[in-house]
């Protein structure tokens, strides 16, 4: 699997693969306290490209990415919760097709206190629930879709974050505030997958 792939496979195991090629995010850390980030992603839904014209042109129409009236894919985290050494669980608001829900995604940090490092995770959201009910010609795609997602970071400025090595329930009482952080996810780094896994 490549660097900003996007794989709906069907019945049989035939897959869809493709890349955002426009996109940009950040964090921002209100105190050194790691479940004060904010997350923002924003993904410009017409620069998805899967190497077929008319997969392109299906997936940037009104029935799915609608991307003359919605030209924006984004998602803003409202809660961070950390559920382990490096992993945590955010919620936050998805917006696609101008229809926005709360939704949750999955991190693992794969770093800490380092100027640079990655997060890797999943989401899953059912496109019924965003107007996306139509296909494409020939190939069936499930309801359910996979937002797997793998994001370089770079520091930018501010102190690094502190994770809290504690147990769950530890974690979840403690907290502080010290200072603001701010961290930029490097924005050439287009590493979006999304996956659906296709229904019998």
């Amino acid at each position: 699997m490549k660097p900003g792939e996007i794989i709906v496979t069907r019945t049989p195991s035939v897959s869809i693969k493709g890349n955002f090629e426009k996109w940009n995010g950040s964090i921002k850390f209100s105190s050194r306290d790691v479940r004060t980030a904010v997350l923002d992603i924003e993904i410009q839904a017409d620069s998805v490209s899967t190497g077929s014209h008319m997969k392109d042109n299906k997936l940037k129409g009104k029935d799915f990415f609608n991307v003359k009236e919605s030209p924006t894919i984004t998602f803003k985290s409202t809660k961070v919760v950390q559920t382990g050494p490096s992993t945590f669980d955010i919620e936050g608001s998805f917006t696609i097709r101008g229809v926005t829900k709360t939704e949750k995604l999955t991190l693992t940090s794969d770093s800490k206190g380092t100027p640079t490092g990655s997060l890797y995770g999943i989401m899953a959201f059912d496109r019924k629930d965003y107007g996306m009910t139509s296909g494409i010609p020939f190939i069936k795609i499930a309801n359910r879709v996979e937002v797997n997602v793998r994001l370089k970071w770079r520091r930018v400025s501010g102190p690094p974050p502190e994770f809290q090595q504690r147990s769950r329930e530890q974690i979840l009482r403690a907290g502080k505030r010290e200072r603001t952080v701010y961290i930029l996810l490097r924005e050439f780094v287009n590493e979006v997958i999304i996956v659906g896994v296709a229904t019998s």
